[in-house]
């Protein structure tokens, strides 16, 4: 079984294959959080495995407030996966502490859950609101998006065999620094839906937006933001909106938008 989250689908992509070369279930987080299911029983040998995608050096906060309300009793195998344009930091060591915490997560042998077995996965980079933070280049989008494929290989090779106690993570120079300083403080003050807004002369009112969003934070055409406190600044909405009318502040108005396989090129 496999829980996951994703905004521009890099994540998505690479849950795909895990769960069609494992033969395991997979389980999109918001609609799990729309129906509010939260309790699962895993079948007798099934593996427990959470893909996300980075965000801030962090964890979502979609995905741990998911985790800290989630009861899985027995798991007997559990690994984690996370994508990101750079490094990660200590995001695992964050999802860890999220599992240990919560009291409906417990191991066969009764014990706080931990994913044993972790993994980063570097995909193009999608955030964009900040002054240095940029799509990448088409070179470079189709440069990870290989290595992935062959990583993914390796990655699926060690679920199956649950092969505990790996970990293949990118963390980067100074990855306390990025989690807990600066990623505290981007995942704290800067994950807000305050600073979108859309170019009426744009929009064409395809709604598209609206469908997109995982959190069900934007309404009408043309779209408005609910201010809810749900947004994840995910930016799908910004990379999927096909006349570029959503910008997040000015500072987008010049960038590129990325989600994967816009190309159609990508399996």
């Amino acid at each position: 079984m496999i829980f996951y989250f994703s905004g521009t689908g890099n994540t998505r992509w690479v849950a795909q294959q895990i769960a069609e070369a494992i033969g395991e279930k997979l389980l999109y987080i918001p609609d799990l959080i729309r129906n509010e299911q939260y309790e699962f029983t895993l079948q007798e040998e099934e593996r427990l495995g959470f893909c996300f995608p980075t965000h801030g050096w962090q964890p979502p906060r979609i995905v741990r407030d998911f985790i800290s309300r989630m009861k899985v009793h027995k798991a007997t195998f559990c690994w984690a996966l996370t994508t990101c344009g750079d490094n990660m930091g200590e995001a695992m060591t964050i999802l860890n502490r999220d599992l240990a915490k919560s009291e409906g997560l417990r191991s066969a042998e009764g014990e706080p859950l931990q994913a044993e077995t972790q993994f980063s996965v570097i995909m193009p980079e999608s955030y964009v609101c900040l002054p240095f933070m940029k799509t990448d280049p088409e070179d470079k989008e189709h440069w990870k998006i290989e290595n992935a494929k062959h990583q993914i290989h390796h990655i699926i090779s060690v679920i199956k065999d649950r092969k505990r106690g790996i970990v293949e993570l990118e963390k980067g120079a100074t990855p306390r620094l990025y989690s807990y300083v600066i990623g505290g403080y981007f995942n704290a003050k800067m994950i807000t839906d305050k600073k979108f807004m859309v170019d009426a002369e744009k929009c064409i009112s395809c709604g598209k937006c609206a469908k997109i969003c995982p959190v069900d934070n934007i309404k009408g055409t043309p779209p408005e933001w609910l201010h809810n406190g749900r947004c994840t600044c995910c930016l799908a909405c910004y990379h999927y909106c096909p006349t570029h009318a959503i910008n997040y502040g000015s500072i987008t108005r010049k960038r590129d938008q990325y989600y994967f396989n816009r190309r159609g090129d990508q399996k």
